[in-house]
């Protein structure tokens, strides 16, 4: 397991990206837990924000790709509409605890 941020770092309803051991990540806070996905749409490859930590649509509900809008559920990586329709971002297991939020890569 490897250290990716401290629990307070990821506000509820907050995304944010990080490098970690070669592989770009983000992360996303929806009631309480955090998901953890690679960077990566599964329809071009690409990254998926446009800008710094911004993961989400606008209300908050949904992953979203910036290049094609592509949108993603929060709890599965599941792409519900766009050009990737039934694919899934590639979720990487995590953990929360007093220290902060770990992932197993």
């Amino acid at each position: 397991m490897k250290f990716l941020c401290a629990g307070n770092d990821l506000p509820e309803a907050g995304s944010r990206g990080f490098q970690l051991a070669g592989l770009k990540l983000f992360a996303v806070r929806r009631e309480q837990r955090a998901y953890v996905y690679a960077n990566r749409c599964p329809h071009r490859g690409v990254a998926l924000e446009w800008q710094a930590d911004q993961f989400l649509d606008p209300s908050a509900s949904l992953i979203q790709c910036a290049t094609h809008g592509a949108v993603f559920l929060i709890e599965s990586g599941e792409c519900v509409a766009g050009p990737c329709a039934g694919q899934f971002l590639e979720s990487i297991g995590c953990h929360e605890d007093s220290q902060g939020i770990w992932v197993d890569l």
